[in-house]
């Protein structure tokens, strides 16, 4: 979902039959309802109760415009006090909008994809450049050579235990750390295996994406703009009952919802933390597939300079793995630099307490790879910890030492009544993404129109 500096570290397919994907079949996007007959699209269903959908992040948004195409009564209940789910907005620090959660979109060949493209939406090949922080100084080229491309069967231990078995020493931890950052998670907790195993699905395309404006915004105009009048925001849910053909969904004001069928979207942390209560209780097999998702501690600092004294990209920092240039793919003037900060070591930063120590420890670190110029810079911070977010609770979803099929049994639909979709739900390699969270809203529509 926020892509910044992984190596080729491995090799994804090559994307083939044009918009058509191993489970979802064609892809639906704004362009294409407007100029095809939904029943071409859509399987044939005599559906016609009310939907609940839990979560307007881009599954459930994307579920919900679905649902709206095909004249199905829905609604979306939103704990937050506003739409977008990991997607957020900055209007008022730079020159140019700034993406506070996803802002990469990683390849075209994608329903979000397709959406950018007819909808006129702005884009930009991503090909900055990176130095790496090793031994002390900055190097051009990153001294972590992850080859995995040729490596068949690869042992289900951690990025870091891998690496130290390739004779990695303890210099390369914090470059391991920024390989691991990207994909979610600490680089003790991720798996070698799965996370190539998962990856190998990949087919949205090799190239990253930045926006003129941001990702937020594609969504917005386009996606939530068309169903804002279903959405509820404030609305924390705290119970579902299925235990009748009548389904009761109930908020944290007591406050009941009836239902047909619902879909539930909420981040993978909601569910494993039990934060909604289910009449009767989920099976232990679904419960136990939740807690073997990781999703990690995640955070973004956005630092304002008054020049610009770094390079494109950082990698191999101690406090933080992942530095990024904020300019690229914008238009504007402003020196902003990206902290892309993951796993323990956002949860270090999250221990500190307040932002502005937060601010400090970075402006240290980035002293001692520049020569004091960044607290000679300084001008402002903000501070994006979606960690501490209470709807939300961490970054994305990664592959645990472990997780085997845990995404597919978490994704199997409860007694034709409940759905479970979200980007930690993709089960074709596009979890971590906006576009595979909006593919799985896309897949339980279907899911929910099958179960008729």
């Amino acid at each position: 979902m926020l892509l910044l500096l992984r190596p080729k570290l491995m090799k994804r397919k090559t994307f083939i039959q044009n918009t058509i994907t191993a489970y979802l079949g064609l892809m639906i996007t704004p362009a294409l309802l407007s100029s095809c007959r939904k029943e071409d699209l859509l399987p044939d269903s005599n559906f016609s109760g009310k939907v609940i959908i839990i979560g307007a992040g881009a599954a459930g948004l994307y579920a919900g415009f679905i649902l709206k195409s095909l004249g199905i009564d829905f609604t979306i209940l939103e704990a937050s006090n506003k739409a977008g789910g990991r997607l957020g907005k900055l209007t008022d620090f730079a020159d140019f909008p700034i993406d506070l959660g996803a802002q990469w979109l990683h390849g075209r060949n994608s329903v979000l994809g397709d959406l950018a493209q007819n909808s006129g939406t702005a884009i930009s090949v991503d090909n900055s450049e990176a130095r790496y922080w090793f031994n002390g100084g900055l190097v051009a080229t990153n001294p972590l050579n992850w080859d995995f491309e040729d490596q068949d069967n690869l042992p289900d231990v951690s990025f870091l235990a891998y690496a130290e078995q390739n004779g990695f020493g303890a210099e390369y931890k914090f470059l391991v750390e920024q390989i691991a950052g990207d994909f979610g998670a600490d680089s003790s907790e991720i798996s070698a295996k799965w996370t190539k195993a998962e990856e190998e699905e990949w087919n949205s395309g090799e190239t990253d994406y930045k926006f003129q404006e941001t990702f937020f915004d594609l969504i917005d105009k386009n996606i939530t703009a068309t169903i804002s009048d279903r959405i509820h925001l404030n609305t924390v849910v705290s119970k579902i009952d299925y235990s009748g053909d009548q389904l009761t969904v109930t908020d944290n004001a007591s406050i009941n919802y009836n239902a047909d069928k619902i879909i539930i979207t909420v981040p993978i942390t909601v569910l494993q933390d039990e934060d909604i209560e289910f009449v009767p209780a989920l099976p232990a097999a679904k419960t136990e597939a939740f807690n073997k998702i990781g999703m990690g501690a995640g955070m973004k600092v956005f630092l304002k300079f008054s020049s610009k004294f770094y390079d494109e990209n950082i990698g191999g920092g101690e406090i933080c793995a992942a530095y990024a240039d904020e300019i690229t793919g914008k238009t504007g003037n402003d020196n902003i630099l990206l902290a892309f900060v993951m796993g323990k070591q956002a949860e270090y930063l999250t221990s500190l307490g307040s932002d502005l120590e937060i601010t400090n420890a970075l402006l240290s670190e980035l002293d001692n790879m520049y020569d004091n110029q960044a607290t000679a810079s300084f001008m402002d911070a903000h501070v994006e910890n979606w960690t501490t977010h209470p709807y939300i609770k961490g970054a994305y979803s990664f592959s645990t030492i472990g997780i085997g099929d845990a995404r597919s049994i978490a994704t199997e639909s409860i007694d034709n009544k409940l759905f479970f979709a979200g980007e930690a739900m993709n089960i074709n390699g596009h979890h971590q993404t906006v576009h595979g969270a909006a593919e799985t809203g896309y897949r339980e529509v279907i899911n929910l129109l099958k179960s008729e």
